[in-house]
C-alpha cells in the first residue's frame, strides 16, 4: 500500500481523482494499548467498527473480538488464527451457529429472548461448554445515536430467561449497550444500576458482566470528558454490584480504537456560494455526515500561504443525483474555497469504510498510509488543525514522500 508522510504529501503528489482514505495503523495500536491498560478487564474489538484495522488490533496484543456475522468470523480467523471470538450479535441464524460452535470453536454466544436460546442449545446440540449473554435493555439517554430499539430484555420476562439460561450455561454473563458514542460516563453508571437491579430480582449469579460499547471519539459537535472518567465510572459501579469476587468485567470498544486511525481526502467538483459539492459523500464514506449529522474536522490541503485566513461555514453535498446525499455540518473551512481544492475529513476510521454503496457508481475509493497525527484525538497524539506544510513548495514535499509500498 502506497505510503506518505502526511495527507498534504499524498495530495500534491498524486492528485487523486477518486476519494483517498489516508489509514494510520498507529493511532490504532494507541487506542488498543490504552485500553489494554486502563481498562480493569477484558477488552473485545467490536470488529463492525471496521474489519481492516483486525490485525492491528492484534499486533498491538488485543486478540479478543466481537464478532456479528460468519464473514465476520472467517475474517478474524485469517487474520488472527489465535484470536478468541465472542458471537455477541442477539439474533443468529441457525447456520452461522453451527458453524459457529463446531467449525470455529466459538463458546459465547449473546441472545435476548428465549427462542434464540433453543436455538443455540439446538444447534450446538445442548452442548454444556457454552457462555451464554443476556442482553438485558437499559437507557440509551446519554447517547449521540440510541441503539435501545432493537434488542434487549427487561423486566420479568428478563428474570425468567436469565433463570432458565443459567441452568443451560458454562459460564453465564450479561450484556448490554447504552448507545453510540456516548457523552457521560453516567451513562454506564445508570446502565450498571439498572442491571444491577435486575440480578438482584432474578436471584442468578453470572459470571462475566459485559459493558458493550460505546466509548466514544471526539469530534468539533461532540467533545466528550477523558475516557479514564468512562473507564474510572465503570470500575467504581462493579465494585458495588451483587456479583462474585470472580466475576469477570468486559468491554466491546468499536469507535474509540478506530475512529481516529482514518481521513478521507476528497475533492471539491463545484462551488455554490456556501455549499460543496464533493466526490464522496452520504452513499459512500460520509453516511454520518447525513443521517445522524455527524461534524467532522475538517482542513483543505493547501500550502498555508495559498488559504484564507477568515474561515467560514459550509455545508456538503455528495456526487449522486440524490438530493438525500447532503452533509449540513456546518464545517468550518477557509473562505476562499474552491474548484478542484482537497478537503481532509478527519475522524472517519470507524463505520466510514463499511457503510459505502455502489449507487449511481460512485464507489472508488483509494487505501494509502500517513504518518502524521489524526486532526482531533482522544489520546493526545492529535497535529494541530493546520497544515504541517505551511509555506513548504510542492517540489519539496514530492522529495520528503515516503517510498514504495509498505
Amino acid at each position: 500500500m502506497p505510503q506518505f508522510r502526511s495527507t498534504y504529501a499524498m495530495a500534491c503528489a498524486t492528485q487523486p481523482e477518486f476519494p483517498v482514505y489516508c489509514l494510520r495503523p498507529a493511532a490504532v495500536k494507541t487506542a488498543t494499548r490504552w485500553f489494554i491498560d486502563n481498562f480493569p478487564g477484558r477488552t473485545l474489538f467490536a470488529v463492525k467498527t471496521n474489519p481492516y484495522f483486525v490485525s492491528t488490533v492484534a499486533a498491538a496484543g488485543l486478540k479478543h473480538f466481537d464478532v456479528a456475522s460468519i464473514a465476520e468470523i472467517e475474517d478474524v480467523a485469517r487474520q488472527v488464527p489465535d484470536a478468541r471470538m465472542s458471537f455477541m450479535h442477539p439474533v443468529k441464524s441457525r447456520l452461522s451457529i453451527r458453524r459457529a460452535y463446531f467449525e470455529f470453536g466459538i463458546r459465547d454466544f449473546s441472545l435476548d429472548c428465549e427462542a434464540e436460546l433453543d436455538k443455540i442449545l439446538e444447534e450446538t446440540q445442548g452442548a454444556r461448554d457454552l457462555n451464554l449473554f443476556v442482553r438485558l435493555k437499559v437507557s440509551n439517554r446519554h447517547s449521540c445515536m440510541s441503539l435501545a430499539g432493537k434488542f434487549g430484555i427487561s423486566g420479568d420476562p428478563a428474570s425468567r430467561l436469565l433463570l432458565r439460561t443459567r441452568q443451560a450455561a458454562s459460564e453465564l454473563g450479561i450484556c448490554f449497550h447504552a448507545g453510540s458514542q456516548l457523552m457521560r460516563p453516567k451513562a454506564y453508571v445508570e446502565a450498571m444500576e439498572e442491571v444491577a437491579n435486575q440480578i438482584r430480582r432474578s436471584g442468578v449469579i453470572i459470571d462475566i458482566l459485559d459493558v458493550g460499547g460505546g466509548f466514544p471519539s471526539i469530534y468539533p459537535h461532540s467533545s466528550p470528558p477523558p475516557l479514564a472518567e468512562f473507564v474510572d465510572a465503570i470500575n467504581a459501579v462493579f465494585e458495588t454490584m451483587p456479583v462474585s469476587e470472580t466475576c469477570e468485567l468486559w468491554c466491546e470498544p468499536g469507535r474509540a480504537l478506530v475512529a481516529e486511525a482514518a481521513s478521507l481526502v476528497v475533492r471539491v467538483e463545484l462551488r455554490k456560494g456556501n455549499a460543496l459539492y464533493i466526490n464522496d459523500g452520504v452513499f459512500g464514506g460520509l453516511f454520518d455526515a447525513g443521517q445522524p449529522q455527524f461534524i467532522y474536522p475538517t482542513q483543505v490541503l493547501r500550502s498555508q500561504a495559498q488559504l484564507s485566513a477568515s474561515l467560514r461555514e459550509f455545508s456538503f453535498f455528495g456526487p449522486t443525483c440524490d438530493s438525500a446525499d447532503y452533509m449540513p455540518g456546518p464545517f468550518l473551512l477557509p473562505a476562499n474555497i474552491d474548484e478542484g481544492d482537497y478537503i481532509e475529513i478527519g475522524g472517519l476510521g470507524a463505520y466510514s469504510m463499511q457503510l459505502r454503496t455502489e449507487f449511481n457508481g460512485f464507489y472508488q475509493k483509494e487505501l494509502v498510509v500517513v504518518d502524521d497525527g489524526p486532526l482531533l484525538s482522544m489520546y493526545g497524539i492529535a497535529r494541530k488543525a493546520e497544515l504541517v506544510a505551511a509555506n513548504t513548495s510542492l517540489q519539496q514535499w514530492d522529495q520528503d514522500q515516503l517510498p514504495g509500498e509498505s
